[in-house]
């Protein structure tokens, strides 16, 4: 941990003093002195809101305070993907700047607009903060969004030497299964597993039809709702590349979930709720609004749980590592997950 990691009086992962320096010089309008806020909810990346003395509201983004993976927490990338997104039918949060100079605050940062709204973590906070139109509005402006940002013309927005292309399942298994092996923790067995979902996905890999910007999270809390459940904007951009879209599409499948699904592993998850699009309305609504077939979609599925086993992994090692901040309770059975999860990638590779 470096002295910008947890400064004495102040907020963890902050240091106060150059970063409002920092924003004096590079955010015009920035009234001094500056508060920090850390925002609950973050697993990896971590998210700040700041204010100044007149007001004006910011967020600020900065990697983990350690055990940071190789090729992890961009802060570069994520800055730039959504600078050129902005002027796009996509809502995500106007950016500010970009600070790569470690001497500031220990780690890159960026600092965006902050965007009001509800972010929908839990059922209760869909019941408190949404009524059933709106619900229903949340699922069918998430469809369409997510339609529209695998719309965007890579190049016309200048991110064609984002990333490469093509092959982009065949580069996920290679890079998720590395991060994977690289978060291993003593007395926790899930490589074999794993190991066996990442074989049987490597074999069956669907030719890839066409190329988009894939956001590589995109749920329901990665996004600010209006009242009337109107996407706001779209958030954590930390693992966005480009690739197959229907990535994305059957990762947002995992995370949405019917009553009576299996959603332990996930949490109490919103969209059980009355109101909501079910995950089959979902489909379609996203189907009708990209024009894309959907045939081998059971594919993306299982590729999305066995992702996500792999990730819980990273965030579990990180845990045991200490890299997180504020409330840690909630991830002592993470650890835990990442052999159901790859059960159920198994399952869905066996209905697809």
């Amino acid at each position: 941990m470096t002295t910008a990691d947890l400064v004495d009086g102040g907020v963890e992962g902050i240091d106060a003093e150059r970063v409002t320096t920092w924003f004096a010089s590079h955010v015009p309008g920035t009234t001094p002195p500056l508060s920090f806020e850390l925002i609950a909810g973050g697993r990896s990346n971590l998210t700040y809101r700041v204010a100044d003395a007149s007001g004006h509201v910011y967020a600020l983004r900065r990697p983990p305070l350690s055990h940071v993976l190789p090729t992890a927490h961009d802060m570069a990338r994520e800055h730039r993907v959504i600078t050129a997104v902005g002027p796009t039918a996509v809502p995500v949060p106007r950016t500010y700047g970009l600070c790569e100079d470690p001497d500031v605050n220990g780690q890159p940062f960026y600092v965006m607009e902050f965007v009001e709204g509800h972010i929908i973590r839990d059922a209760r906070a869909a019941q408190h903060d949404l009524d059933e139109k709106a619900r229903r509005r949340a699922g069918e402006s998430l469809a369409d969004t997510l339609a529209a940002l695998h719309a965007v013309d890579v190049d016309a927005v200048g991110l064609g030497d984002f990333a490469k292309r093509d092959g982009y399942i065949e580069r996920q298994l290679r890079r998720w299964y590395e991060q994977f092996r690289n978060s291993q923790v003593q007395g926790l067995d899930t490589a074999t597993i794993v190991g066996a979902v990442h074989d049987r996905l490597s074999a069956r890999v669907p030719a890839q039809v066409g190329t988009s910007i894939v956001h590589g999270d995109y749920r329901l809390d990665n996004t600010v709702l209006g009242p009337d459940g109107e996407v706001r904007a779209v958030l954590d951009w930390e693992i966005c590349t480009l690739g197959d879209p229907l990535a994305d599409v059957g990762l947002l499948m995992v995370y949405w979930t019917d009553p009576g699904d299996e959603a332990a592993l996930l949490g109490v998850t919103p969209t059980t709720v009355p109101g909501f699009p079910s995950k089959a309305e979902m489909r379609e609504r996203y189907a009708a609004s990209s024009g894309r077939d959907l045939l081998h979609l059971d594919f993306y599925v299982a590729f999305g749980y066995w992702k996500l086993a792999c990730i819980i992994q990273g965030v579990y090692a990180r845990y045991v590592g200490g890299a997180t901040a504020g409330d840690r309770s909630s991830v002592d059975d993470f650890g835990h997950s990442v052999v159901r999860l790859a059960e159920m990638a198994l399952a869905a590779l066996d209905a697809s």
